[in-house]
């Protein structure tokens, strides 16, 4: 049996794992926009697993950041889609599929 949830009821279910404070607002919303795009284009469903998405993205203020997690030495939003996939956000922001 599944379940079709829209975009308020996947940020509910991040505060009902306890996980809201992994993503801002504004990436809970980017990363389920960019989920219902990947089912679109692929005709697959994806089962909702918040414990999975959280080890499976994470996000990101600016490519400072991410450069001191990684070690990297990135310059551009480009310069990371190299390593992998990139979802960005508003102003700095964007959220990655970890690596």
């Amino acid at each position: 049996m599944k379940k079709t949830i829209d975009k308020h009821d996947f940020v509910q279910e991040f505060r009902n794992y306890n996980r809201e404070d992994n993503f801002s607002r504004e990436g809970l919303e980017a990363l389920f926009d960019y989920i219902e795009q990947y089912e679109e284009e692929t005709g697959l469903e994806i089962e909702l697993d918040v414990i999975a998405i959280c080890c499976e993205y994470t996000e990101y203020e600016n490519i400072q950041e991410f450069n001191e997690n990684y070690g990297k030495e990135c310059e551009t939003i480009e310069d990371i889609e190299y390593y992998t996939q990139v979802i960005p956000l508003s102003g700095d922001g964007f959220i990655i599929q970890d690596f």
